[in-house]
């Protein structure tokens, strides 16, 4: 028989080890998200840096533009700072490109229906205003929905009786023989 010393010590041992076994998938969870985080933020500093090479601006005038400091500016094109959507959408305005697409990839925003290439060449297009080139795209996504709706329900169901075409009826009616 145990004396209630032994009992609570056995208890405190178990609790403890229930709590170390927990601690350590929290710390892997909280470092695997801390990883995909910083995944994001090298993405979005990437991706800033190549519209602004694009654009022939330089990271002084960028952030000049924006209203952004030039040492933070370049922290988040090298993926150390992680900007507000805010500072998106000023560091957007000033590279003269959609928020949104900045939106997109800083994880702001999910990423849009259709092929990347047709959405980056009417955000691209410089005779087109910002709300144009929104419509476009939402014109052009509702058209590859519905199409790949159509699409697949559209296809002729397999025929499972042998010697029978995929999409025939195999006991045609009077009418139609």
């Amino acid at each position: 028989m145990q004396t209630p010393g032994e009992f609570v010590s056995g208890q405190v041992r178990s609790v403890r080890e229930k709590v170390d076994l927990l601690a350590g998938s929290v710390a892997e969870t909280v470092a695997a998200e801390a990883q995909q985080v910083s995944a994001v933020r090298s993405q979005v500093g990437e991706y800033i840096r190549e519209q602004r090479s694009a654009a022939r601006v330089s990271l002084r005038e960028l952030a000049r533009t924006a209203g952004v400091s030039n040492p933070y500016l370049s922290q988040v094109e090298r993926g150390l700072r992680k900007p507000s959507a805010e500072i998106l959408a000023a560091i957007a305005r000033g590279l003269k490109i959609s928020a949104e697409s900045l939106y997109e990839q800083a994880g702001i925003l999910d990423r849009r229906a259709g092929n990347p290439d047709t959405v980056a060449a009417i955000r691209s297009d410089d005779q087109l205003s910002e709300r144009h080139k929104a419509v476009l795209i939402e014109l052009y996504e509702t058209y590859v929905r519905e199409f790949a709706a159509t699409s697949t329900a559209a296809r002729p169901a397999p025929s499972t009786t042998p010697g029978v075409a995929p999409g025939t009826d195999p006991n045609p009616s009077k009418e139609s023989a």
